[in-house]
């Protein structure tokens, strides 16, 4: 049986990773974008909505994480400065980046998310939060997708 003082310990270890989830979730939202607008060559129709489809799933998360946080009494981060300082998805301002460039650096990208997804749920469990438990695995599931479509494009 976990004591007071370590499951407040445990939950807050889990908020500072949901704060860190949603860093992750705006960067790679804007990264995807970035990806979308910027695509060329001969597979520019089909990148360019792949790339769509991914930032809109990845966007559509943000608030349920968000809230995620709120829902477990704390707070989340506030600024572009604080996400930037939490996210572990690199920026990309390269805009001469190939098609196949930009694929791979989405599926690395996904494959760390969903790292930081199977680490949480332990952390999870162990703060006995069984809501976030069933979000995680959701969110896992939908990152892994988006590692295995990024991959089978490469090829």
């Amino acid at each position: 049986m976990l004591d007071a003082n370590s499951n407040t310990n445990s939950k807050a270890a889990l908020v500072s990773e949901l704060n860190g989830l949603l860093a992750d979730h705006m960067a790679l939202y804007a990264k995807a974008k970035h990806f979308h607008w910027h695509v060329k060559g001969p597979r520019f129709r089909d990148l360019h909505l792949l790339f769509d489809e991914h930032a809109i799933e990845i966007r559509d998360q943000i608030d349920v994480i968000a809230e995620r946080v709120r829902k477990l009494g704390a707070t989340t981060l506030t600024s572009l400065g604080a996400m930037a300082k939490h996210t572990q998805i690199a920026d990309q301002d390269r805009t001469d980046l190939s098609a196949d460039d930009m694929v791979a650096e989405l599926r690395d990208d996904n494959v760390k998310l969903v790292t930081r997804l199977k680490a949480m749920k332990a952390m999870a469990d162990q703060a006995g939060d069984n809501a976030t438990d069933g979000l995680i695995d959701d969110w896992t599931d939908m990152a892994e997708q988006r590692v295995w479509f990024l991959s089978a494009t490469l090829g």
